[in-house]
């Protein structure tokens, strides 16, 4: 293993006054072993898609998806920033009343907090749907296009089609990504005014109308031994609490180093999730410019989707949701 290499980080988008100094240990590592990149590769790549990804973390609880010997080694998942972090490595503490423990986990507001986790190991960046002022209250709604071992690229790029249209019909905005593995994300801003629950009800009546306008590709079913491999779930249960993605441009741990890539909707019918690597996405990036920018400003208000998941809950009095 070569040197530790000091990587200088510095954060003007975000108005941090200093550069950060993070020393990057065993940066020749090869976490990629199919393409031979490298844990420098992947701090190269993080700090070219810097302000895009801390938009997508932005004051968000993030688990941390940790490969320490590579992706030929375990996959950690790390809740807790470890005692011994800088100084302005910033956290939020979330309560979780199962255990009744809690976990300062990081909460990324400037690139050299994604560079720092890049030196912990971290390949994969999972936030959660809400963030550190209203960590109860979640302020994004993910639509996640799950296929089926047998669904292949096309029914996922056709139920894709109907989440927009049902999304258009509802007045809402949806911004779609890769999943960096053979599904689709769609995400929603949403106003932080209703708990997990509410939120999960109202995607859950959201994926039940998209099933009643595609029941040949789409499956609601709860139980896996239920779904028909060849369909398409689509997973509400991804808006429960503690339950995360991985965020826009995060790359995903796979030999090839797909990348969760914001994409227009008029990609979906051509697009190729192996071509968005971390070899790629940042030329993209630069071209297009982040595709979720803008995300903030369009709020949409979960009303007609709770009212969709009473009247779904009525006509269904003797199927009880499963929690």
């Amino acid at each position: 293993m070569t040197s530790p290499v000091e990587i200088e980080v510095d954060d003007p988008t975000w108005g941090v006054g200093e550069p950060r100094l993070v020393r990057v240990t065993n940066p020749d590592r090869v976490y990629f072993p199919d393409r031979g990149w490298t844990k420098l590769d992947l701090v190269e790549y993080y700090l070219a898609v810097g302000p895009a990804i801390v938009n997508a973390l932005y004051e968000r609880p993030c688990m941390l998806h940790r490969f320490p010997r590579g992706l030929a080694g375990d996959k950690v998942h790390q809740k807790r920033v470890p005692s011994g972090a800088p100084e302005w490595v910033e956290t939020v503490r979330v309560h979780f009343p199962r255990y009744d423990r809690t976990a300062d986990e990081l909460c990324v507001t400037e690139v050299a907090h994604v560079i720092w986790a890049v030196q912990m190991s971290t390949v994969e960046l999972h936030p959660w749907n809400s963030r550190r002022d209203h960590v109860e209250l979640p302020d994004e709604w993910r639509i996640d296009l799950d296929p089926g071992p047998e669904c292949d690229l096309a029914t996922v790029r056709r139920v894709a089609g109907v989440v927009h249209e049902v999304l258009d019909d509802l007045g809402a905005r949806g911004f779609p990504k890769t999943s960096g593995g053979r599904g689709l994300h769609v995400y929603v801003r949403i106003r932080p005014d209703h708990g997990f629950a509410d939120v999960r009800r109202a995607a859950l009546a959201f994926a039940r109308e998209v099933e009643r306008r595609a029941p040949q590709d789409v499956t609601t079913a709860w139980w896996r031994k239920d779904r028909d491999p060849a369909q398409l779930f689509v997973d509400y249960n991804q808006n429960a609490r503690d339950h995360t993605i991985a965020a826009a441009y995060s790359v995903r741990g796979v030999p090839d180093g797909r990348v969760s890539t914001p994409i227009r909707w008029d990609e979906v019918p051509d697009v190729d999730p192996h071509d968005l690597t971390l070899a790629t996405v940042p030329a993209r990036l630069e071209e297009l410019g982040d595709l979720h920018a803008d995300i903030d400003g369009a709020v949409f208000d979960l009303s007609p989707l709770l009212e969709w998941a009473d009247r779904d809950v009525a006509a269904t009095a003797d199927q009880p949701l499963h929690e």
